[in-house]
């Protein structure tokens, strides 16, 4: 029991690592020539309110688990299971946090390109 609350603690950093740098990617990189930036600003805002339908949270606990699993086997053949289960629980859940932010930035790209904007990124 003790494992799994250490394992969560830790996850839960490691996810609050990668949203952080993730946060701080920039949004998309429209070129604005031309483009009613009033209506662009609306726009944006309901492109990413559909981003946020992306739900990360499931997925970093599904790579949670994945990831420890994995790493307990891992850490099985090398002597420390309970060492690899946290390696893998923590490089799951931030693979999981990454491959969701991406996803969420993908949603907001291809909206704005479905209203007609030029995303250069």
């Amino acid at each position: 029991m003790r494992i799994c609350v250490d394992l969560l603690r830790i996850a839960t950093l490691a996810i609050a690592l990668v949203v952080a740098a993730c946060s701080s990617h920039p949004g998309p990189i429209v070129d604005t020539k031309g483009v009613n930036m009033a209506k662009y600003e609306v726009d944006l805002a309901e492109c990413q309110a559909y981003a946020d339908q992306v739900h990360i949270e499931a997925g970093v606990a599904r790579g949670t688990v994945a990831g420890g699993a994995v790493g307990a086997a891992t850490g099985a053949v090398v002597g420390d299971t309970a060492k690899g289960a946290g390696v893998g629980a923590i490089a799951g859940a931030a693979k999981s946090a990454r491959i969701g932010e991406r996803e969420k930035s993908q949603v907001v790209k291809n909206c704005l390109r479905g209203r007609g904007y030029r995303v250069l990124n």
